[in-house]
């Protein structure tokens, strides 16, 4: 405990009879100037008093309030499920139990609560507060808020298959007209499906890129919950922050990780990863309209999805992204070396003919290579050579590989 400031010593004035004045006026001035320097140690103290009062004050107000806290009663989570304004009356579900209740509804909250609302109820059932929508903060969580930087023309040799995403997904959000004066719904989903490294989740990427809609990215396996019922209820989750958002479009990468084709399996975990699909093919194409709701998906082993999200209606146009041709790898070593320095002598040409086969990814890869070579030997133009070395260098890293038929290769991963 603190204690009170000690007060200083009152000054006092002694003046002798056998005194001059100018003597008198000395002690007189030396008296005054005491007393104005206890006034001011007095207006310190004064003012250190001030600032604890209210500190302490703050420090009351603070604990009533708390102490008020404690007092009240906790609240408890419920869902409206019918309103009866000419009684007064509605009926709640509280959450957990399961439990419904017919309660009074107050005068105050008559004109703030409709059926479905989430709500706030006390001991007595008696609505407290209108909560928000509940939202899975997860799936708000893969709400791309920043596009991405990749345009079409960073895309090589897919210019086919660009095309038919662009007229997919973008020119139903961007120019939607066109389709309702031709009488037809545009797709409502597109399946990339191909190699690894082809560029299907750059395609995504470049789709985010040149439209305005919202774009939720998300990985199939995201999708897989440990508990039952999680896994449904966040594809049901992010839908619904779709549409909220909407115009939107929901990417979902590897999407064989949440739907393979169903086996027979007793597990409990592809029993859950079997009812998060179903909760998927719902949404993609249940009873309610999606509104303007676009699905993009992506995956390397096509072979794995099961037929029930593969028929029209759910993915009306399956887009396969295969490796490039030989002007494709052209393209793509075009695309990859724009901002390096490249000497006179290197042939796009002839690098797309040594690199037959190989995929996008590949091909950047040897780029970044052979930009390494040429910094190894203190160089800052890059040279026929540089590429050559890097060709060669994953040509050797590849083959301790396995072998196998081309379509096995496609989809070994």
């Amino acid at each position: 405990m603190s204690r009170s400031p000690s007060l200083p010593d009152r000054p006092r004035l002694e003046l002798d009879a056998d005194m001059s004045d100018e003597e008198r006026l000395e002690a007189l001035r030396e008296h005054y100037e005491a007393i104005v320097d206890v006034h001011d140690q007095l207006a310190e103290q004064l003012d250190e008093a001030d600032r604890r009062r209210e500190q302490l004050k703050a420090k009351v107000d603070r604990l009533e309030r708390e102490n008020e806290k404690l007092k009240q009663s906790s609240l408890y989570i419920a869902t409206v499920e019918e309103v009866d304004e000419d009684q007064g009356e509605v009926v709640v579900k509280q959450h957990g139990n399961n439990q419904e209740v017919l309660s009074d509804l107050s005068a105050r909250m008559q004109d703030q609560v409709e059926a479905g609302d989430r709500v706030a109820v006390n001991d007595s059932f008696a609505i407290q507060s209108v909560l928000s929508n509940e939202t899975d903060a997860r799936a708000q969580a893969m709400e791309v808020e920043a596009s991405p930087d990749m345009t079409y023309d960073d895309i090589g040799g897919l210019e086919g298959e660009i095309r038919e995403v662009r007229e997919a997904v973008e020119e139903p959000l961007t120019n939607p007209e066109q389709f309702a004066e031709a009488g037809i719904d545009p797709p409502s989903g597109v399946l990339l499906h191909g190699p690894p490294g082809t560029g299907k989740t750059m395609l995504a990427k470049a789709v985010a890129n040149h439209t305005d809609a919202t774009f939720i990215k998300m990985a199939g396996s995201e999708l897989v919950r440990k508990f039952i019922g999680e896994g449904s209820r966040l594809v049901r989750d992010l839908f619904a922050l779709a549409e909220e958002r909407e115009p939107s479009i929901i990417f979902i990468d590897e999407i064989d990780a949440i739907a393979s084709k169903r086996t027979d399996s007793k597990t409990s975990g592809d029993a859950e990863v079997q009812r998060t699909m179903m909760q998927l093919l719902s949404e993609m194409d249940g009873f309610e309209e999606r509104g303007e709701v676009r699905i993009l998906a992506a995956t390397n082993r096509f072979d794995m999805l099961d037929r029930a999200i593969l028929r029209p209606g759910r993915f009306d146009r399956l887009i396969e992204v295969p490796k490039p041709d030989f002007d494709g790898r052209k393209r793509i070593f075009e695309i990859h070396t724009r901002e390096m320095n490249v000497s006179d002598d290197v042939d796009y040409g002839d690098l797309a003919r040594q690199t037959d086969g190989h995929n996008g990814s590949e091909i950047a890869s040897i780029t970044t290579e052979a930009g390494m070579f040429a910094i190894r030997d203190e160089r800052s133009t890059v040279t026929m050579a540089d590429f050559e070395d890097a060709i060669e260098k994953l040509r050797e890293e590849g083959e301790g590989q396995p072998t196998g038929t081309s379509e096995q290769l496609d989809y070994a991963y």
